[in-house]
């Protein structure tokens, strides 16, 4: 059976008051940034508490280590993502570039979808991206992939049921 909810938030506290500072110090050496620092500390705490199991970790500052790379790894795609959006708005007219709000709305999704696509296969993001970002045909797809036209049309189902259902068809 589970533990209960108050039982992993009573966990993550523990793990919290004795280990934060810890982790900071850690990510605040690692990443030569108290801010940031402090930001992938919360977070990899924020992550710990929407588990829904217990984390029993052995050696708490190994676990909680393994836990705030993933969580640096995401800000680094994040901040990556960022700049190549950015870069791309500064290349269109003025006219063209969306409003504040429409850029926000536009920044997230992106990032949805990145986090939605890195949970695939490379071949099966990889025909997905070629597809939707270069407009490759799927027979080309299948020729630079070296696999059948068959097997480009399950990636291309498989990528869109991860990014409009968040989790792969059954």
């Amino acid at each position: 059976m589970p533990p209960a909810q108050s039982d992993v938030h009573q966990e993550v506290g523990g793990l919290y008051q004795d280990h934060h500072r810890w982790l900071q110090g850690w990510l605040r050496h690692k990443i030569g940034n108290a801010f940031d620092a402090a930001d992938v500390a919360h977070d990899t705490f924020m992550r710990l508490l929407a588990r829904d199991e217990a984390v029993g970790a052995r050696e708490p500052r190994a676990f909680l280590t393994t836990v705030a790379k993933g969580v640096l790894g995401n800000l680094y795609r994040r901040r990556d993502l960022e700049a190549a959006y950015l870069e791309t708005l500064a290349a269109l007219p003025p006219q063209l570039a969306p409003d504040p709000e429409a850029r926000a709305i536009l920044l997230e999704t992106l990032f949805d979808i990145d986090r939605r696509l890195d949970g695939l296969p490379a071949p099966v993001r990889r025909a997905f991206l070629l597809s939707q970002l270069d407009g490759m045909p799927q027979a080309e797809i299948a020729v630079a992939l070296d696999v059948s036209l068959a097997t480009v049309q399950r990636y291309l189902v498989k990528a869109m049921h991860q990014c409009f259902f968040a989790g792969p068809p059954a």
